[in-house]
């Protein structure tokens, strides 16, 4: 009897073997990667003597609106030497003319002219390198017509990074703070990311960057032959092009509040699944390891809230070491994220730590099942 009581106790007990398991995962990403940023001390590099001239591109493809709010706060930067290209990607609305009456009282911005063809359908990365080429100067800052640096500072932050032959810097763009729960989601999502590709940055390990807030230089992009590895995949002008060029010494990071630009977000659960899905489709080209480290990630992280609901669904009994595992687990989130978050400006969404990590994570992987192999047709 002692002994059938061992094997039931024991068998009963392999639901929250398997959820010890995803547990360790997840902590091990969250206590030795993440923790990387919550322990990183952020620097300002606009106190500098040596500016050097930098180049600012930004693709625009039907971005009248935009162009009008935001592109001021590009050509009024407070710094000494730059230039602004803006490639006008086959506009049909008023963005050629937007741009003719900035460059009228602005002469540091330059127009590079994209017109449609009828046979030839191209993507961003064809005119972001039109613009790079048409770049008079070896640094180069990346942003987005809908995006606002919220600092005159920007460029000199960006700029500044570039010492100890690093070749690539790595900025932060969160989205503007609106009400509703899709919009906490979209920050959550986009402050996550950034958690995750800068604590791998601070590794030496860097994967990806954001298109709206980057800096590499021009002699990089031609030795890595630019975006002809990927070029058949209409995003990914980014991530890709970190995932292909970055190594142990090359990248920097830049993520001082005046460093920081922000961007509009989607604001329809449609739009916002098409923007996920194009990412999604982008990551099939990561190096190997980087698809394995993140898928496992998101994996365990999943199959860590189904073990705790399967757990306490077999064995009701023990339902307190599933909770136990929860609580651990967000506990070490708290813990961790709290430096992180104010480092990154989201520190509201805080409190809304344990519901948009689970939403998330759900949302995230069953976007990327579904779409990680579809062709994408447009790339906006």
């Amino acid at each position: 009897m002692l002994a059938n009581f061992h094997i039931d106790l024991n068998s009963d007990l392999i639901p929250y073997g398997i959820l010890l398991l995803f547990l360790v995962f997840q902590l091990y990403f969250i206590l030795f990667v993440y923790s990387k940023l919550a322990r990183y001390r952020v620097k300002s590099y606009q106190e500098h003597a040596d500016k050097k001239p930098v180049s600012v591109l930004i693709c625009a493809h039907n971005e009248q609106d935009n162009l009008q709010q935001f592109l001021p706060s590009i050509l009024n930067q407070d710094y000494p030497d730059f230039e602004v290209i803006v490639v006008n990607d086959c506009s049909s609305d008023e963005t050629k003319w937007i741009l003719q009456d900035f460059a009228s009282k602005y002469s540091h911005l330059r127009i590079v002219e994209i017109k449609e063809h009828i046979q030839l359908k191209h993507s961003k990365k064809f005119a972001l390198t039109m613009g790079i080429k048409a770049a008079k100067n070896e640094y180069l800052l990346m942003c987005d017509a809908d995006c606002e640096p919220i600092s005159r500072n920007w460029i000199s932050e960006l700029e500044g990074a570039f010492q100890d032959k690093k070749e690539i810097i790595l900025g932060y763009s969160p989205y503007f703070k609106h009400k509703g729960f899709l919009n906490k989601l979209i920050r959550f999502e986009t402050s996550h990311t950034a958690m995750s590709y800068l604590s791998y940055a601070l590794k030496g390990d860097a994967y990806m960057g954001v298109g709206r807030n980057l800096a590499y230089t021009k002699s990089l992009f031609f030795k890595g032959k630019g975006f002809n590895a990927h070029m058949h995949i209409k995003s990914g002008d980014d991530d890709l092009f970190v995932n292909s060029n970055a190594n142990s010494s090359n990248v920097a990071i830049a993520i001082h509040p005046d460093a920081v630009v922000e961007s509009a977000p989607k604001t329809t659960w449609k739009s916002y699944y098409k923007q996920k899905a194009r990412h999604s489709g982008a990551s099939v080209l990561y190096k190997t390891r980087h698809k394995n480290m993140l898928g496992i990630q998101l994996v365990t992280a999943v199959l860590f809230y189904l073990a705790v609901i399967v757990a306490i669904l077999i064995t009701p009994q023990y339902w307190y070491l599933a909770l136990a595992a929860y609580l651990i687990r967000l506990i070490c989130q708290l813990l961790v994220f709290k430096p992180i978050y104010r480092k990154l400006q989201v520190a509201d969404l805080l409190v809304w730590l344990p519901l948009l990590d689970f939403y998330y994570y759900f949302y995230i992987c069953f976007n990327g099942l579904f779409n990680r192999k579809k062709k994408q047709k447009t790339w906006k």
